[in-house]
């Protein structure tokens, strides 16, 4: 089957061996590699060849990757299906004629088709989270400033992560271990997991984990997915990991927050796509503000000009104080609703995706019921927390993923509990 995964297939050859030799890598379409076309999913950048590879990229050509090509996404990671691309929809292979999820969408799908061994997505409020759990793959969303973001296009600087997908945790944590750690080039990261061996941590046992259910996200998902999130929780207990249920009340506000905080980010990132230092030509006659206004009318789709919209109107003069401060404190809420939990419990869980996959077509019209779709993942990011997807079973015949969250580099506990529901 034909899943529309890759934007440009091209082979880019490993610089040596080591961890990742033999291993096809697929790279999402917003990460820099050197002499290859990188479009965003943008008819802006159709054009766009970066003169460097982005770190994540070096360091997986060093470790012996070979990168396979450039996958589909939502055009400049703004949506949460891949039906935004410029460049048509990704099919889900796991579940043909829906969805695969998005942004990282066709990095999912090339993973859950064959088409790639591993892969490399952005995660910018789920994006590497919801396209795995559609798709029926893992998807690791790292601790803020574990992986480097340089040559990562930028969304929004403060919320945005590149993480790994693959068919196993235990391939998912070998792609974290090589493309992790600090990086000169991105002041944001540090050596906070520097001593960690992410796949090590794949056979520990659970006897001593405690898992808190956050049952603020059980309420308003599907009946369907929530049976099959609780089976597996079910299982964990029987496997010996003491389970909780943990209450956040500041995730009432996760949602609304973290659009102001991403839309407001954007509006300020995309200012550079303007047809003069990046993106396609407006054409001018000698009017800059005309010229300006053609590019992006020409180059960014519907989606993009809605965010760039709002997030503009949420940091003009008069509404700063109203949006944007006012979403700020609710993010602070969510960071300190989520250390207080963690002081009674090594992770949680929720479903990562509170629907099934819709199908292709379904969810366009609506944006604002895809907005609420990343109801259970959004709050991670305002928080800077690492968090995993890992598939939990099926529902009418479509993949359902379970969300782990751990504290801060606690990337070594959720990989060993994800380990334990995978097996």
């Amino acid at each position: 089957m034909s899943t529309n995964a890759f934007i440009t297939e091209e082979t880019i050859e490993p610089d040596g061996n080591g961890p990742l030799s033999e291993l096809t890598v697929a790279v999402k379409d917003n990460i820099s590699t050197a002499g290859v076309t990188t479009t965003c999913g943008s008819a802006m950048l159709e054009d766009y060849v970066p003169p460097y590879d982005a770190t994540v990229v070096s360091k997986i050509k060093a470790a012996g990757g070979t990168i396979v090509g450039k996958t589909n996404m939502d055009e400049f990671g703004m949506g949460g299906t891949t039906e935004t691309s410029a460049f048509g929809p990704t099919e889900n292979p796991a579940a043909p004629g829906h969805v695969p999820g998005g942004s990282s969408g066709g990095s999912a799908a090339a993973v859950a088709a064959g088409e790639a061994d591993v892969a490399i997505g952005s995660d910018t409020g789920g994006s590497v989270r919801n396209p795995a759990a559609f798709c029926g793959v893992v998807g690791i969303k790292p601790t803020y400033g574990l992986v480097s973001r340089y040559g990562l296009v930028a969304y929004a600087n403060s919320l945005e992560q590149i993480g790994p997908l693959a068919n196993t945790v235990e391939d998912a944590a070998r792609l974290l271990d090589v493309i992790s750690g600090p990086d000169r080039n991105d002041g944001t990261t540090n050596d906070g997991g520097a001593d960690s061996a992410y796949a090590a941590a794949v056979d520990d046992k659970i006897d001593t984990l405690t898992v808190g259910v956050i049952t603020d996200l059980l309420e308003g998902a599907d009946d369907r997915v929530v049976d099959v999130f609780e089976d597996r929780i079910d299982a964990l207990e029987a496997a010996g990991a003491t389970i909780e249920e943990v209450s956040l009340d500041s995730l009432e506000h996760a949602v609304q927050a973290y659009y102001v905080i991403a839309m407001s980010e954007a509006s300020s990132n995309l200012a550079r796509f303007d047809g003069v230092r990046y993106g396609t030509s407006g054409g001018s006659d000698g009017n800059w503000n005309e010229s300006f206004a053609a590019a992006r009318e020409a180059g960014f789709g519907p989606e993009v000009k809605r965010r760039i919209l709002l997030g503009t109107y949420a940091l003009s003069a008069g509404y700063h104080d109203k949006y944007y401060k006012k979403a700020q404190d609710a993010r602070a809420w969510v960071k300190q609703d989520f250390d207080e939990a963690f002081k009674s419990v090594d992770v949680l869980a929720s479903p990562t995706m509170p629907v099934l996959p819709p199908a292709l077509g379904e969810s366009l019209s609506d944006p604002l019921q895809l907005y609420l779709m990343d109801a259970n993942t959004v709050p991670v990011n305002l928080a800077n927390l690492p968090a995993i997807s890992v598939p939990a079973g099926t529902a009418d015949n479509r993949p359902v993923g379970l969300q782990l969250i751990g504290p801060k580099f606690g990337e070594e506990t959720i990989i060993r509990a994800a380990s334990a529901i995978e097996r």
